[in-house]
Order: structure tokens, then sequence, then C-alpha cells
């Protein structure tokens, strides 16, 4: 029942609240967008913002329209004491994993934030080696304001850098699905092959690779392996 009425009343400062009163002054919450889509950076951020801070409007960047989270992304960029923006570019992701490449640009992002925050609200993920304290709220971008201000600046960010891919690889189509596996990315994927910027150790792309290995050219082959 409690988590219902939350949700439904949207993130609260609440936690940043309780945190100030153990005594830290300033406190960041981080979020990451691009976990599972084929092709692009995951981009992680993370947002300071000043005490009692009411964002009207702000909420987990998944509910919100394109148009709603630009809006919200510029009051937020305007409000925050601090924004950090870490990314973890395709190749990390094929080299580290999903899960230990969100953490790389997780820790970028807290790097960034100038002054430095000495408390950390984070949604629903472990952070090894992060020098401050930690506290982990599942839900934590429906639940918590700055981990949904965090949502809303990465999910932007990494839309943002996806429309300048499109210009790069337009037979794709990255504007209008930022690389997710959508049916129409799975079908430019099949046709065109994966480009630079795919995931090559997600399924889909790696077997469209696994398939065309036994008829394409030496030259092509080692092109799509990223050599």
């Amino acid at each position: 029942m409690t988590a219902r009425i939350l949700n439904f009343v949207g993130p609260t400062n609440e936690f940043e609240l309780e945190a100030r009163r153990c005594g830290y002054r300033r406190v960041a919450g981080l979020d990451e967008a691009g976990r599972g889509p084929l092709a692009g950076p995951v981009v992680a951020s993370a947002v300071v913002l000043p005490s009692r801070c009411r964002l009207i409007g702000c909420d987990d960047s998944k509910l919100l329209s394109e148009s709603e989270r630009e809006q919200l992304y510029v009051v937020i960029r305007k409000r925050a004491v601090s924004i950090g923006i870490g990314c973890a570019t395709e190749q990390e992701i094929d080299r580290l994993n999903i899960l230990e490449a969100t953490r790389l640009a997780m820790h970028r992002a807290l790097a960034g934030l100038m002054p430095k925050p000495d408390c950390l609200l984070i949604d629903a993920i472990s952070l090894p080696a992060c020098p401050i304290p930690v506290r982990s709220i599942i839900k934590g971008d429906a639940l918590c304001m700055s981990v949904a201000a965090a949502s809303i600046v990465a999910k932007v960010t990494r839309d943002r850098l996806m429309a300048e891919y499109h210009r790069v690889y337009p037979h794709y189509n990255f504007l209008s699905h930022k690389g997710y596996g959508t049916e129409e990315h799975l079908l430019q994927l099949a046709t065109h092959g994966p480009c630079q910027i795919h995931r090559r150790t997600y399924a889909p792309v790696a077997d469209v690779i696994a398939r065309s290995r036994d008829v394409l050219p030496q030259h092509v082959q080692q092109e799509l392996d990223g050599q």
C-alpha cells in the first residue's frame, strides 16, 4: 500500500531531508540511462539539489514524454547545486559487461560533481569503492527527487548523443528508437549489419555477426569486429 501511494504522489525530497538530518549537507542523486539498448553508450548522471527543492512534474524519466523531459532538463540545470555526467562507451560495455560499465559511468558522473557530495542516493544498484556513504533505493527514480532529476539528465543527455549518431548512421534511424531493440532497429540491423556503435556482446548483434562470418570477405569481418 505504501509503495502504491508513494508512486502515485511521485518523487519527494524525504530521502534528502533524512540524510541532512543525519548531518550530510551535499546529497547527490545518481541514476543511469541506456543499459538495455543494442547500440550507443550507457550514460549516468549525478545531481545535487538545494535543500527542500521542489521540481514540479519531476518523475522517473521513463514515465515522461520527450518534451516533458526536455523542459525539466532545463529547470534542473538551472536549479541544481551541481551536476555530473559520465559515459561508458559501447566498447567498454563489451569489454567489461553492462553492469560494470554502468558503474564506471556512475563513477565518472560523481567525479564531475563540484563541490563534491558527502552522501549518495542511488537507484537500486551497488557501487563498490564509492568514497562516500551510499543509500540504494529500490525504484529510487520514482520515489526520490534527486534520483529522478538524475534519471532525466541522463536520459536527455543520452538521447541527444543518439541524435548525433543518427546523423552519422542515418539508415539505422537512431533518432527514433535511440538504439533500443525495436522491430525497426532489428530489421535495419539484419539488413545493414552492425555499425561502430553497436554492442557486439548483445545477443541480436552477436547473432548477426555470427551469421555473416561465413559469407563476408575478411576485411568486412574485421570491420564488424571493430578492428
